[in-house]
Order: C-alpha cells, then sequence, then structure tokens
C-alpha cells in the first residue's frame, strides 16, 4: 500500500474498531501517558532524535533569531524531564478553553474570546473533505489527533480521547516534524516538510501547518488562563 491508502486503511479500521468496542478509561490514561513520554523523546540536544533516521540532521541549520526577540534564551522547554515516572498532566476537563478559558478571557479583553474562539474553530473544521487524489472523506479523525497530539506535548489529557489513534494516525517521521514546528520553528527544513504525506497536496499539509500553531496557542493560553483564575480566586 501507498503511504496515502495505508493511512485511509488505519482510519477506517479504527473507526470499526471504536464502533465495535471502546477503550476503558484505564486504557486510554494508559495510552496518554506513553504518547506524552514518547513525545519527550522526540527531539534531544537541541536535535531531533529521529532526524538521523530520516537524515534531516544534514539540512538543519542555526538560525540567528536573535534580533527578532529580546531575550534570545527565551524559548520551548519540555514541561517535564526525560526518565521522570510521574509526568504532570493537565485535565482539560478540570479547565476548557469552551467552559472556563473563553469566558475570562472575554472578561479581561473584551470580545477578545470571541475573536479566538472564531479562529480556533474555523482551523480545525476547515476541510475539503478530501485526502490528495481521494474526495468525500471525513477527516475528523484525522484533525483531531493531530491537535490533540500538540495538546498530549504539552501535558494536556483529554479524557474522552483515545491517544491510540494518535499512535496508529501519525507516523515517526510526521511527529518529529509537528515538534519541531511547534516547538522549534526556526529548525524546520524544506527536507522535513517534504518527508511526511508525500502523496498530499500542499494546501493540505499548510492546513497541518495552521492545525499546530492554533493547539499550540490554546494550549498556552488554556495554562495561562488557568493560573489567572487560580490567582483571582
Amino acid at each position: 500500500l501507498s503511504e496515502l491508502e495505508a493511512l485511509m486503511e488505519r482510519m477506517k479500521r479504527l473507526q470499526e474498531d471504536k464502533e465495535d468496542e471502546e477503550a476503558s478509561q484505564e486504557e486510554m490514561a494508559t495510552r496518554f501517558e506513553n504518547e506524552k513520554k514518547e513525545s519527550l523523546l522526540v527531539i534531544t540536544g537541541g536535535i531531533c532524535a529521529f532526524c538521523i533516521l530520516f537524515s534531516f540532521d544534514d539540512e538543519i541549520v542555526s538560525m540567528d533569531v536573535s534580533r527578532y526577540i529580546e531575550d534570545p534564551g527565551f524559548g520551548y522547554k519540555d514541561f517535564a524531564r526525560r526518565g521522570e515516572d510521574h509526568l504532570p498532566t493537565f485535565r482539560a476537563q478540570d479547565y476548557t478553553w469552551e467552559n472556563h478559558g473563553f469566558s475570562l478571557v472575554n472578561r479581561l479583553y473584551s470580545d477578545i474570546g470571541h475573536l479566538l474562539d472564531e479562529k480556533f474553530r474555523m482551523v480545525y473544521n476547515l476541510t475539503y473533505n478530501t485526502m490528495a487524489t481521494h474526495e468525500d472523506v471525513d477527516t475528523t479523525m484525522l484533525r483531531r489527533a493531530l491537535f490533540n497530539y500538540v495538546h498530549c506535548m504539552y501535558g494536556i489529557r483529554y479524557d474522552d480521547y483515545d491517544y491510540g489513534e494518535v499512535n496508529q494516525l501519525l507516523e515517526r517521521s510526521l511527529k518529529v516534524y509537528i515538534k519541531t514546528v511547534t516547538c522549534y520553528p526556526e529548525r524546520t527544513t524544506k527536507r522535513m516538510y517534504d518527508s511526511y504525506w508525500r502523496q498530499f497536496k500542499h494546501s493540505e499539509k499548510v492546513h497541518v501547518n495552521l492545525l499546530l500553531m492554533e493547539a499550540r496557542m490554546q494550549a498556552e493560553l488554556l495554562y495561562a488562563l488557568r493560573a489567572i483564575t487560580r490567582h483571582l480566586t
């Protein structure tokens, strides 16, 4: 099977498995922990852990972005140290964008919540119902896997989501690309972009980038707004 056909087959199989039997809460929690721990290993020492596998390292360049920021040392850091047994988890049902963050940010800055919510929804729901040359395809499962994997990298867990879908739908090279774009965008190379979903249209791959950026923004907002809520109460 081609990469595209294999992905569509996995989506079909996952949908059938979901209809036949849903995973238990304990199984879903275990799968989340596995994905969360693996995400810490995707990039190590400033170089992709799996880059050598895909020969990305020869194209990684050191870009001088210091002139664009006030603090050159400011950047992404993993939310936990590798090797720790108990990694912190942000349980989404305890503080969600829809039920908590949206209303608070509107109180702090009038109407900004509506604008942000519209932006999140538009990017998340954007679809041509296509996958490369295939039409009339429901890509909801794939879009949710991309969005939730970014939140997983930030330690955010949705209790009603089976993270086994992430492991089935997002191959290693795509996970490398996701973490690089989301956490270290200056290290992204064209070769990394070309390495995943080779049969997909550029518009579909650009949509992936939009999903990653909006997921990251929402994750950052959730942490910040939860901290503000705790301070106010």
